[in-house]
Order: C-alpha cells, then sequence, then structure tokens
C-alpha cells in the first residue's frame, strides 16, 4: 500500500504556499504524524527554509552522494533508474529529500518521455513511464526508509512537465491562493489542465502490462484550497483585497469543480472547501525565517515579544487547526 501523497499548488507564484508546506509540514510532525517533504521545485525554496546555506552548499557540492531529488533521477537520463537519496532529517518525525535547482534540466526529458508513454512498443512505453513515475516511485521508497505516513511535495508555480509527473502522483492537491486577480487567474487553468492530464494519463497506462511495479493511478483529488490574506497596506485598499477574496468559492467550483453556474455560493468564510483563511503574521515571519524555526515555536529567546507573542499563539492555533483539517479531509487519522 502507497503512502499518502499531498501537493500544495497554484500557478501563481509569491502567495505563501512554500511557507505554508514549511509550517504544515511540522505542524503535522507535531500531532504525532511522519512526514517526508520532497521538494520538487528547481527553485529550491523549500530546502533553503530548512537548511542553512553551508547545509544545502554541503550538499550540493558532493557529486559522489545523491542528496537531492535531482541526484536522485540524473541516473534515467542515460538508461538507468532512479538512485535511492539520502534524507535529511529535521527531528524524528520530519524528513527532507532536498531539492536543486539543476532539477529544471530534467523538464525535457519528461515531456520527450509523455509523448513515448503512446507508443506500442512495450521497450519505448516502459521506459517513458519509467521516467514519469520516478518523482512517486522515489518518494514511496523514501517514505519507507524513513518509515513516514504522510509525502508532501512543493512544486514550482507552472504547469510544467515536471509538475505534471508530480502531480500525477499525488493523491490530494491543496490550491493556495491570494486575494489577487493574478491568483485567480491561475485558478482558471488548474481545473481544466488537472482533468486533461488525468485523462491523458488514464489513455496511456489503458492496456498496457506492468509486471514489475505498481503505477499512480493519476488521482489528484482537489482537497480544498487556503487562501492567503496579505498584509494590510496603504496601497492595496481594503476594499480591492475583499474584491478578490470575494471571488474565489464561486471561481473554485467553477473552474476546480467543473460547475458550470455554481448556485448558493456561500461566503468564503463559511465555504466547505475553504480549509483555512491564513492571515499575515507581519513581524513574526521574518523572525522565523532568520532562526529557521516554523512561527508558532518562537519563543522570547528567538527574539518575539509584547504583541508578537500573542501573533505566535494564534499562528499556531491556525496552523493547528488546518493541518487537522487537512488531515480529516483526506479520511486520515489524527
Amino acid at each position: 500500500m502507497s503512502t499518502p501523497t499531498f501537493t500544495f499548488f497554484n500557478n501563481k507564484g509569491c502567495v505563501g504556499k512554500t511557507t505554508l508546506v514549511y509550517h504544515v509540514a511540522h505542524m503535522l510532525a507535531q500531532l504525532g504524524r511522519r512526514v517526508l517533504v520532497v521538494d520538487c521545485d528547481p527553485q529550491a525554496n523549500l530546502s533553503a527554509a530548512f537548511l542553512s546555506d553551508a547545509q544545502l552548499e554541503k550538499l550540493w557540492d558532493a557529486p559522489e552522494r545523491i542528496t537531492t531529488i535531482y541526484r536522485s533521477v540524473q541516473p534515467m537520463v542515460r538508461k538507468g533508474d532512479f538512485a535511492a537519496p539520502e534524507l535529511q532529517t529535521i527531528h524524528d518525525r520530519l524528513h527532507l529529500l532536498a531539492g536543486d535547482l539543476l532539477l529544471s534540466s530534467f523538464e525535457d526529458q519528461l515531456s520527450e518521455q509523455w509523448n513515448n508513454a503512446n507508443s506500442d512498443s512495450e521497450d519505448v512505453y516502459g521506459r517513458a513511464f519509467d521516467i514519469l513515475t520516478a518523482f512517486w516511485r522515489c518518494a514511496q521508497q523514501s517514505a519507507q526508509a524513513c518509515q513516514a505516513d504522510i509525502v508532501i511535495f512543493d512544486i514550482g508555480p507552472n504547469l510544467g512537465a515536471i509538475n505534471r509527473s508530480v502531480l500525477l502522483g499525488t493523491d490530494h492537491i491543496i490550491a493556495v491562493l491570494g486575494a489577487d486577480l493574478f491568483s485567480l487567474r491561475g485558478l482558471q487553468n488548474i481545473g481544466p489542465t488537472l482533468r486533461t492530464w488525468q485523462k491523458s494519463w488514464q489513455t496511456r497506462y489503458r492496456d498496457k502490462v506492468f509486471d514489475d511495479y505498481a503505477l499512480p493511478q493519476g488521482h489528484m483529488h482537489v482537497l480544498g484550497y487556503v487562501a492567503m490574506q496579505h498584509q494590510e497596506r496603504l496601497s492595496r485598499p481594503v476594499r480591492a483585497y475583499s474584491q478578490w477574496m470575494d471571488r474565489i468559492p464561486q471561481d473554485y467550483r467553477q473552474y476546480v469543480l467543473n460547475q458550470a453556474q455554481p448556485t448558493e455560493v456561500p461566503d468564503i468564510k463559511e465555504d466547505p472547501y475553504c480549509l483555512a483563511l491564513l492571515r499575515h503574521y507581519k513581524s513574526i515571519v521574518p523572525i522565523s525565517q532568520e532562526v529557521r524555526k516554523p512561527m508558532f515555536d518562537l519563543k522570547s529567546a528567538d527574539g518575539v515579544s509584547g504583541s508578537q507573542i500573542s501573533t505566535v499563539r494564534a499562528a499556531h492555533a491556525d496552523f493547528q487547526a488546518l493541518s487537522k483539517r487537512i488531515l480529516e479531509q483526506a479520511q486520515l487519522s489524527i
């Protein structure tokens, strides 16, 4: 039985997705789950959140070791299979498979093999499926190695070949949205693209024989969305912010759930598909980044004081509620 996989995604950047993944992973571990985080974003920002520059440099400058997701799949550019990677232990219930800027060079290989998966030749389509499922198979093997019961992928804000391969191996997708025009515009791509990929994937592996290993089924179930509130600024009037936030429930139903004419659309605060409406945590964000700790774990020794202490408590309550909601919606025990 495979380990459940989750991917946080939107094809519009700068909405706080990577920060969200970082905090949810930590909170799930605090709730008793064993978590493996796989950084498949070629920008490797999630790895930089977990690890110092010195630690990352050590991983990236060790060509003889399989220290990143790129190094793991690199042998597949030739004729090999993926290599079992080293995992970074954040603590006993949280592990990281680090990202690498060089992963972007794998994009062309994935694009080529997507077409080859349609071949009638067993050798050709077999090799294609080996490569297209590499991220999923590597994550599953790594989850067994660290005894993880949840895998979380972080991916970049695009609809490219790397993200397609990751998402085809994803059980549950969580859309991450900002209250702005660009997030809503990006939402219009997500649902139709996922449906197209799912149909194409099923067409490709239908009637083909795979004796050596199981394939991901391309479930890509969109669990819901997290709406990220921006810090209020004079240049961003509250009225404009609310305009975009109010549109999210209807646009989500129309474009992601494929409801032609949604009726009785609730307010976002009452929307069952809204997993969380997260505030901006203002001054504690840079402290969290500097000390490489989740916002909800910050102490006075880390530099928080005064009203920041209540913000830390609020962050803990918010991320605990979100993480429990994710488990509940995915029908996993808390």
